[in-house]
């Protein structure tokens, strides 16, 4: 997971942890199984390396990996 974070720097990421916790923020550095990433504020704030689920390069706007707007099922 740390290999493929490091190839990710500088690009805005989302971030699953498990339960109903996600993330979304801009990847600054990896380092010692600590993601540094920076939210849409400019706040800082840091992410076990070995917590993270799922991640993926955000796409656009606000809707968030795994969920499509306006999709209704028949």
């Amino acid at each position: 997971m740390r290999e493929l974070l490091a190839k990710m720097v500088g690009k805005k990421l989302d971030m699953f942890c498990g339960g109903t916790t996600s993330l979304r923020g801009k990847l600054v550095k990896v380092d010692e199984g600590v993601a540094h990433m920076v939210d849409e504020d400019d706040e800082m704030f840091y992410v076990a390396v070995e917590r993270i689920i799922v991640f993926s390069e955000t796409k656009s706007g606000d809707q968030r990996a795994g969920f499509v707007v306006g999709f209704r099922g028949k």
